[in-house]
C-alpha cells in the first residue's frame, strides 16, 4: 500500500507492507485525515518527542525507522481479524481513538514505527474502540473528531464555575476547538486573539464574541473591558477583594506553544487567573515562579482527552453544533502531504488540510 511516511527527518511519498488485523482488530481504510499540529512539530523537533516519551515511560519511536503520521482520521471498515464480534458491516465509516488494545497495553497511532497512522491507504484499529459515523457526515469532518476533543478535554480541565470571562490567545486549530467547546457551554463573552486575519474571522465564526490583533489592542486589556463586574457583583465582594480590580474570574487558554509564550501569559494575566496550557512548547522555556506566586495563578496543562469526550465531539460535529467545514482549507493525496506540511506555516492559506490516501 501506498503512504507518506516520516524517513530520514523529511515526508517522503512510498510504498510499504499492507497491515494485517490480528485478535480484536479491524483492517480500515484511510478515508480522510488532519495533519495536526503536532505531526508539524514532530516534523522537525522528532527527537525532544523521543527524549520526552522516554522521560514519561512512553514507548519512543525509533527514527532510524520508518513512521507514518496521522491520529486524526475517519476510515472504513474492510475486514475483521479473529476473535471480533463484527457488529458493524463492511463499508462502515467509523472513527476511533488513536490508540490500540494489545495484549502488551494500550499503544498509540501515529507515532509508531508498529502501527501506522492515517497519512496510509490502511490501518489497523481496535474494535472496541470504534464508533460507528452518523450516515451523511463526510468523512473530511468525521476526521475533525480528535481534533475537537483536544478543546472539549481543555475546557473541562478548566473546572468552569460559571461567571468566568474567558481569552483565548492563538486562534490555530487547537484554539478554534477550544473556542467552539466554550461556546458550548455557554461561556461569554469569549475573547480570542490571534495576529492572523483569517484566523481571526474564523474565531468569531466558531463562537468568539470578542476577537483581538495584538498588533493593535493588548489581548489582556480587551480582556478587562469585557470582564467588569457588574454593580451589584461588585457591591457583594468581601472587603479585601473591594480593594482590588473589579474584574470578573479570568481563564486564559494558551493554544500558541512557543518559547515565552506563557511568560507573557504570566505578565498580563489578572491576579487569580486560571491559565489552561494547550498549546505544545517543544522548546525549553523559562517564566518568573515570582509572578505566578504574586498573583496566585493557577496553571493547568492538559493533554488529549477521555473516550467520553472523544465520543461526544463526534455527535457534536454531526449534529451541526461545530462548523467543522469551516475549518478545512484543503484536500491533498499521499503525493501533497510534503508540500502540506510546508504550506500549514502560512495561516492565511490554510488552517487544516485533510489527507485523502485514496486521491
Amino acid at each position: 500500500m501506498r503512504a507518506a511516511i516520516f524517513r530520514n527527518g523529511e515526508i517522503v511519498a512510498g510504498q510499504m507492507a499492507e497491515p494485517k488485523p490480528g485478535p480484536g482488530q479491524v483492517l480500515v481504510r484511510t478515508l480522510a485525515c488532519g495533519i495536526c499540529g503536532s505531526d508539524l512539530h514532530a516534523r522537525h523537533h522528532a527527537p525532544r518527542m523521543v527524549e520526552m516519551a522516554k522521560k514519561t515511560g512512553r514507548p519512543p519511536m525509533d527514527l532510524s525507522r520508518d513512521v507514518v503520521f496521522g491520529h486524526e482520521f475517519c476510515c472504513e471498515i474492510v475486514d475483521y481479524g479473529p476473535g471480533t464480534e463484527r457488529k458493524l458491516k463492511p463499508g462502515t465509516h467509523v472513527c476511533s481513538l488513536p490508540a490500540l488494545l494489545t495484549p502488551d497495553g494500550i499503544k498509540g497511532i501515529g507515532y509508531s514505527n508498529d502501527y501506522v497512522g492515517g497519512y496510509a491507504e490502511r490501518m489497523i484499529l481496535s474494535e472496541p474502540l470504534l464508533l460507528e459515523v452518523p450516515d451523511g457526515l463526510a468523512p473530511e469532518h468525521a476526521a475533525l473528531t480528535e481534533p475537537l476533543a483536544v478543546g472539549v478535554h481543555a475546557v473541562a480541565k478548566a473546572n468552569i464555575s460559571g461567571g468566568e470571562v474567558p481569552l483565548v490567545i492563538g486562534c490555530g486549530p487547537v484554539g478554534l476547538a477550544v473556542i467552539a467547546a466554550l461556546k458550548i457551554r455557554g461561556l461569554h463573552p469569549i475573547v480570542a486573539a490571534d495576529y492572523s486575519p483569517a484566523r481571526r474571522a474564523l474565531a468569531a465564526r466558531l463562537g468568539a464574541d470578542v476577537v483581538v490583533d495584538p498588533r493593535v489592542s493588548q489581548p489582556y486589556a480587551t480582556w478587562a473591558e469585557h470582564a467588569q463586574m457588574s454593580a451589584a457583583e461588585k457591591a457583594a465582594r468581601p472587603p479585601f477583594q473591594a480593594m482590588l480590580p473589579a474584574l470578573k474570574p479570568a481563564i486564559i487558554f494558551e493554544c500558541v506553544g512557543v518559547p515565552g509564550l506563557l511568560q507573557q501569559v504570566f505578565e498580563g494575566a489578572p491576579r487569580d487567573a486560571r491559565i489552561v496550557v494547550v498549546g505544545v512548547c517543544m522548546e525549553s522555556d523559562r517564566n518568573e515562579p515570582m509572578l505566578g506566586i504574586m498573583k496566585e495563578l493557577n496553571v493547568q496543562y492538559v493533554l488529549g482527552y477521555t473516550p467520553e469526550e472523544f465520543a461526544a465531539s463526534l455527535r457534536l460535529i454531526a449534529e451541526g453544533q461545530v462548523d467543522a467545514a469551516a475549518m478545512v482549507t484543503a484536500e491533498v493525496g499521499i503525493d501533497g502531504v510534503a508540500k502540506a506540511f510546508a504550506d500549514l506555516a502560512n495561516p492565511e492559506a490554510h488552517t487544516k488540510i485533510i489527507v485523502q490516501p485514496w486521491r
